[in-house]
Protein backbone atom coordinates (compact mmCIF):
# COMPACT_ATOMS: atom_id res chain seq x y z
CA UNK A 1 0.00 0.00 0.00
CA UNK A 2 1.49 3.42 -0.86
CA UNK A 3 2.52 5.58 2.03
CA UNK A 4 0.20 8.40 1.00
CA UNK A 5 -2.87 6.14 0.79
CA UNK A 6 -5.51 6.68 3.47
CA UNK A 7 -8.29 4.30 4.28
CA UNK A 8 -11.78 5.42 5.35
CA UNK A 9 -11.86 6.70 8.89
CA UNK A 10 -8.08 6.97 9.22
CA UNK A 11 -8.19 10.69 10.01
CA UNK A 12 -10.69 10.12 12.79
CA UNK A 13 -8.53 7.28 14.14
CA UNK A 14 -5.41 9.45 14.17
CA UNK A 15 -7.29 12.28 15.86
CA UNK A 16 -8.63 9.89 18.50
CA UNK A 17 -5.14 8.45 19.04
CA UNK A 18 -3.76 11.95 19.48
CA UNK A 19 -6.44 12.67 22.07
CA UNK A 20 -5.47 9.51 23.96
CA UNK A 21 -1.79 10.46 23.94
CA UNK A 22 -2.53 14.01 25.05
CA UNK A 23 -4.81 12.73 27.79
CA UNK A 24 -2.18 10.25 28.93
CA UNK A 25 0.48 12.93 29.03
CA UNK A 26 -1.85 15.20 30.98
CA UNK A 27 -2.43 12.37 33.42
CA UNK A 28 1.31 11.90 33.78
CA UNK A 29 1.59 15.67 34.28
CA UNK A 30 -0.75 15.49 37.23
CA UNK A 31 1.04 12.50 38.73
CA UNK A 32 4.61 13.75 38.43
CA UNK A 33 3.99 17.32 39.37
CA UNK A 34 5.80 17.69 42.69
CA UNK A 35 2.55 18.25 44.56
CA UNK A 36 3.62 15.92 47.36
CA UNK A 37 6.99 17.66 47.56
CA UNK A 38 5.47 21.13 47.82
CA UNK A 39 2.91 19.94 50.36
CA UNK A 40 5.67 18.42 52.46
CA UNK A 41 7.69 21.62 52.16
CA UNK A 42 4.70 23.71 53.25
CA UNK A 43 4.14 21.47 56.27
CA UNK A 44 7.79 21.92 57.17
CA UNK A 45 7.62 25.70 56.75
CA UNK A 46 4.50 26.35 58.76
CA UNK A 47 5.92 24.46 61.71
CA UNK A 48 8.83 26.92 62.01
CA UNK A 49 8.41 30.10 64.04
CA UNK A 50 11.17 31.82 62.07
CA UNK A 51 9.14 31.40 58.88
CA UNK A 52 6.18 33.27 60.36
CA UNK A 53 8.49 36.00 61.66
CA UNK A 54 9.81 36.42 58.10
CA UNK A 55 6.26 36.45 56.72
CA UNK A 56 5.24 39.16 59.18
CA UNK A 57 8.27 41.30 58.33
CA UNK A 58 7.80 40.78 54.58
CA UNK A 59 4.15 41.72 54.86
CA UNK A 60 5.09 44.93 56.64
CA UNK A 61 7.77 45.72 54.05
CA UNK A 62 5.34 45.06 51.21
CA UNK A 63 2.72 47.34 52.75
CA UNK A 64 5.31 50.09 53.21
CA UNK A 65 6.36 49.75 49.57
CA UNK A 66 2.78 49.80 48.28
CA UNK A 67 1.38 52.47 50.61
CA UNK A 68 4.25 54.66 51.82
CA UNK A 69 1.98 57.69 52.24
CA UNK A 70 -0.06 55.87 54.88
CA UNK A 71 2.98 55.00 56.99
CA UNK A 72 4.54 58.44 56.47
CA UNK A 73 1.26 60.09 57.56
CA UNK A 74 1.07 62.11 54.37
CA UNK A 75 4.44 63.80 54.80
CA UNK A 76 6.33 64.69 51.62
CA UNK A 77 9.85 63.19 51.58
CA UNK A 78 10.95 65.75 48.97
CA UNK A 79 9.92 68.82 50.96
CA UNK A 80 12.89 70.63 52.47
CA UNK A 81 13.33 73.83 54.41
CA UNK A 82 16.59 75.21 55.80
CA UNK A 83 14.61 76.65 58.72
CA UNK A 84 14.33 73.14 60.14
CA UNK A 85 17.84 71.90 59.29
CA UNK A 86 19.29 69.17 61.55
CA UNK A 87 16.45 69.21 64.06
CA UNK A 88 16.62 66.46 66.69
CA UNK A 89 13.91 63.78 66.93
CA UNK A 90 10.63 65.14 68.22
CA UNK A 91 6.90 64.56 68.13
CA UNK A 92 6.68 66.25 64.73
CA UNK A 93 9.84 64.77 63.25
CA UNK A 94 10.24 61.28 64.71
CA UNK A 95 13.75 60.75 63.32
CA UNK A 96 14.69 64.41 63.12
CA UNK A 97 15.69 66.25 59.92
CA UNK A 98 18.74 66.24 57.67
CA UNK A 99 20.95 69.13 56.58
CA UNK A 100 18.46 70.31 53.92
CA UNK A 101 15.54 70.01 56.31
CA UNK A 102 14.00 66.80 54.94
CA UNK A 103 11.93 64.67 57.28
CA UNK A 104 14.17 61.64 57.83
CA UNK A 105 11.26 59.40 58.88
CA UNK A 106 9.35 60.14 55.68
CA UNK A 107 12.45 59.53 53.56
CA UNK A 108 13.15 56.27 55.35
CA UNK A 109 9.62 55.07 54.61
CA UNK A 110 9.64 56.16 50.97
CA UNK A 111 13.18 54.87 50.47
CA UNK A 112 11.91 51.30 50.75
CA UNK A 113 10.02 51.61 47.46
CA UNK A 114 13.00 52.18 45.16
CA UNK A 115 15.30 49.66 46.82
CA UNK A 116 12.75 46.84 47.05
CA UNK A 117 11.40 47.41 43.53
CA UNK A 118 14.91 47.18 42.11
CA UNK A 119 15.49 43.97 44.05
CA UNK A 120 12.21 42.39 42.95
CA UNK A 121 12.58 43.37 39.29
CA UNK A 122 16.13 42.05 39.19
CA UNK A 123 15.13 38.78 40.85
CA UNK A 124 12.21 38.19 38.47
CA UNK A 125 14.39 38.85 35.42
CA UNK A 126 17.19 36.64 36.72
CA UNK A 127 14.85 33.75 37.56
CA UNK A 128 13.09 33.88 34.18
CA UNK A 129 16.23 34.23 32.04
CA UNK A 130 18.68 32.23 34.12
CA UNK A 131 16.19 29.53 35.08
CA UNK A 132 15.05 28.98 31.50
CA UNK A 133 18.56 28.94 30.04
CA UNK A 134 19.91 26.71 32.79
CA UNK A 135 17.09 24.18 32.62
CA UNK A 136 17.33 24.10 28.82
CA UNK A 137 21.09 23.53 28.91
CA UNK A 138 20.87 20.81 31.53
CA UNK A 139 18.02 18.94 29.89
CA UNK A 140 19.09 19.06 26.23
CA UNK A 141 22.83 18.82 26.83
CA UNK A 142 25.23 18.58 23.90
CA UNK A 143 26.37 21.66 22.02
CA UNK A 144 23.53 23.76 23.45
CA UNK A 145 24.69 22.99 26.97
CA UNK A 146 28.27 23.91 26.06
CA UNK A 147 27.20 27.16 24.41
CA UNK A 148 25.06 28.33 27.34
CA UNK A 149 27.69 27.20 29.86
CA UNK A 150 30.46 29.16 28.12
CA UNK A 151 28.22 32.22 27.86
CA UNK A 152 27.41 31.96 31.56
CA UNK A 153 31.12 31.67 32.38
CA UNK A 154 31.81 34.94 30.57
CA UNK A 155 29.26 36.85 32.67
CA UNK A 156 30.02 34.90 35.84
CA UNK A 157 33.68 35.86 35.67
CA UNK A 158 32.86 39.57 35.99
CA UNK A 159 32.20 40.74 39.60
CA UNK A 160 28.68 42.10 39.91
CA UNK A 161 29.61 45.30 41.69
CA UNK A 162 32.48 46.11 39.33
CA UNK A 163 30.33 45.49 36.26
CA UNK A 164 27.47 47.56 37.68
CA UNK A 165 29.79 50.47 38.50
CA UNK A 166 31.28 50.49 35.00
CA UNK A 167 27.99 50.11 33.13
CA UNK A 168 25.98 52.53 35.27
CA UNK A 169 28.52 55.27 34.55
CA UNK A 170 27.66 54.91 30.87
CA UNK A 171 23.88 54.97 31.39
CA UNK A 172 22.46 58.41 30.67
CA UNK A 173 19.03 57.91 32.26
CA UNK A 174 19.17 56.08 35.59
CA UNK A 175 15.85 54.69 36.83
CA UNK A 176 14.80 51.66 38.86
CA UNK A 177 14.32 49.80 35.57
CA UNK A 178 17.76 50.60 34.18
CA UNK A 179 19.43 49.68 37.48
CA UNK A 180 17.48 46.41 37.62
CA UNK A 181 18.37 45.62 33.99
CA UNK A 182 22.10 46.14 34.59
CA UNK A 183 22.04 43.95 37.71
CA UNK A 184 20.07 41.22 35.92
CA UNK A 185 22.49 41.12 32.96
CA UNK A 186 25.39 40.19 35.23
CA UNK A 187 23.46 38.05 37.75
CA UNK A 188 21.62 35.43 35.70
CA UNK A 189 24.53 32.90 35.50
CA UNK A 190 24.17 31.98 39.17
CA UNK A 191 20.53 30.94 38.75
CA UNK A 192 21.39 29.29 35.41
CA UNK A 193 23.97 27.06 37.09
CA UNK A 194 21.55 26.03 39.82
CA UNK A 195 18.79 25.24 37.30
CA UNK A 196 21.24 23.38 35.04
CA UNK A 197 22.43 21.15 37.88
CA UNK A 198 18.85 20.37 38.88
CA UNK A 199 17.87 19.58 35.28
CA UNK A 200 20.84 17.24 34.82
CA UNK A 201 19.91 15.36 37.99
CA UNK A 202 16.35 14.65 36.82
CA UNK A 203 16.61 14.34 33.04
CA UNK A 204 17.00 10.55 33.26
CA UNK A 205 14.25 10.05 35.84
CA UNK A 206 11.40 7.64 35.10
CA UNK A 207 8.73 10.30 34.74
CA UNK A 208 10.83 12.08 32.10
CA UNK A 209 11.19 8.83 30.17
CA UNK A 210 7.47 8.12 30.54
CA UNK A 211 6.56 11.54 29.22
CA UNK A 212 8.72 11.07 26.11
CA UNK A 213 7.45 7.53 25.53
CA UNK A 214 3.87 8.84 25.52
CA UNK A 215 4.72 11.14 22.63
CA UNK A 216 5.35 14.42 24.43
CA UNK A 217 7.93 16.57 22.67
CA UNK A 218 11.14 17.48 24.41
CA UNK A 219 10.06 21.11 24.59
CA UNK A 220 6.79 20.16 26.27
CA UNK A 221 8.62 17.86 28.66
CA UNK A 222 10.97 20.73 29.49
CA UNK A 223 8.16 23.09 30.47
CA UNK A 224 5.82 20.57 32.11
CA UNK A 225 8.29 18.41 34.03
CA UNK A 226 11.87 19.68 34.04
CA UNK A 227 11.36 23.35 34.92
CA UNK A 228 8.76 22.71 37.69
CA UNK A 229 11.14 20.24 39.32
CA UNK A 230 13.98 22.79 39.19
CA UNK A 231 12.04 25.48 41.05
CA UNK A 232 12.96 24.37 44.57
CA UNK A 233 16.67 25.26 44.59
CA UNK A 234 16.06 28.22 42.27
CA UNK A 235 13.57 29.78 44.72
CA UNK A 236 16.01 29.38 47.61
CA UNK A 237 18.89 31.05 45.76
CA UNK A 238 16.62 33.78 44.34
CA UNK A 239 15.31 34.68 47.80
CA UNK A 240 18.80 35.21 49.17
CA UNK A 241 19.89 36.99 45.97
CA UNK A 242 17.01 39.47 46.29
CA UNK A 243 18.55 40.82 49.47
CA UNK A 244 21.91 41.09 47.71
CA UNK A 245 20.35 43.10 44.88
CA UNK A 246 18.81 45.51 47.38
CA UNK A 247 22.23 46.05 48.96
CA UNK A 248 23.82 46.48 45.54
CA UNK A 249 21.30 49.16 44.56
CA UNK A 250 21.91 50.98 47.84
CA UNK A 251 25.67 50.76 47.28
CA UNK A 252 25.42 52.17 43.76
CA UNK A 253 23.22 55.02 44.98
CA UNK A 254 25.66 55.64 47.85
CA UNK A 255 28.47 55.96 45.31
CA UNK A 256 26.39 58.40 43.27
CA UNK A 257 26.04 56.16 40.20
CA UNK A 258 22.76 54.46 41.08
CA UNK A 259 19.46 56.26 41.27
CA UNK A 260 19.51 60.04 40.68
CA UNK A 261 19.29 62.47 43.60
CA UNK A 262 15.70 63.26 42.65
CA UNK A 263 14.72 59.76 43.84
CA UNK A 264 14.33 58.75 47.47
CA UNK A 265 16.63 55.85 48.22
CA UNK A 266 18.24 54.39 51.31
CA UNK A 267 21.62 54.50 49.59
CA UNK A 268 21.32 58.21 48.85
CA UNK A 269 20.28 59.01 52.41
CA UNK A 270 23.12 56.93 53.83
CA UNK A 271 25.53 58.86 51.60
CA UNK A 272 24.16 62.19 52.82
CA UNK A 273 24.20 61.07 56.45
CA UNK A 274 27.77 59.80 56.22
CA UNK A 275 28.99 63.36 55.69
CA UNK A 276 27.52 64.40 59.05
CA UNK A 277 28.70 61.36 61.01
CA UNK A 278 31.98 63.01 62.07
CA UNK A 279 29.98 65.85 63.59
CA UNK A 280 28.18 63.42 65.85
CA UNK A 281 24.93 63.43 63.86
CA UNK A 282 24.04 59.80 63.19
CA UNK A 283 21.07 60.37 60.89
CA UNK A 284 22.33 57.61 58.59
CA UNK A 285 21.40 55.15 61.35
CA UNK A 286 17.74 55.17 60.31
CA UNK A 287 17.99 54.30 56.59
CA UNK A 288 20.87 51.93 57.33
CA UNK A 289 18.79 50.09 59.93
CA UNK A 290 15.82 49.84 57.55
CA UNK A 291 18.14 48.46 54.86
CA UNK A 292 19.69 45.95 57.26
CA UNK A 293 16.31 44.69 58.51
CA UNK A 294 15.01 44.25 54.96
CA UNK A 295 18.08 42.36 53.77
CA UNK A 296 18.21 40.25 56.92
CA UNK A 297 14.57 39.28 56.41
CA UNK A 298 15.27 37.90 52.94
CA UNK A 299 18.40 36.13 54.17
CA UNK A 300 16.50 34.44 57.00
CA UNK A 301 13.69 33.47 54.64
CA UNK A 302 16.25 31.94 52.29
CA UNK A 303 17.65 29.83 55.13
CA UNK A 304 14.19 28.63 56.12
CA UNK A 305 13.29 27.79 52.52
CA UNK A 306 16.58 25.97 52.09
CA UNK A 307 15.74 23.65 54.99
CA UNK A 308 12.19 23.06 53.75
CA UNK A 309 12.97 22.58 50.05
CA UNK A 310 15.98 20.34 50.59
CA UNK A 311 14.76 16.74 51.07
CA UNK A 312 18.15 15.69 52.46
CA UNK A 313 17.94 18.39 55.13
CA UNK A 314 14.45 17.22 56.12
CA UNK A 315 15.70 13.63 56.46
CA UNK A 316 18.52 14.80 58.73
Amino acid sequence: MPDNHTYPGQERFVAAADDVVVGAVDAVDEDVQPAGFWKSAWNELRSKKLFWVCVALLTLILLVVLFPGVFAFGKDPHFASLDRSLLPPSGEFWFGTDLQGHDIYARTIYGARASVIVGVLTTVAVVVVGGLLGATAGYFGGWLDSLIARLADVFFGVPLMLAAVVVMQMVSTRTVFSVAAVLAIFSWPQIARIARSAAISIRNEEFITASKSLGASRVRTLFTHVIPNCLGPVIVVATVALGIYIVTEATLSYLGIGLPSSEVSWGLDISDGQQLLREGNAILFYPATALAITVLTFMMLGDVLSDALDPKARKR
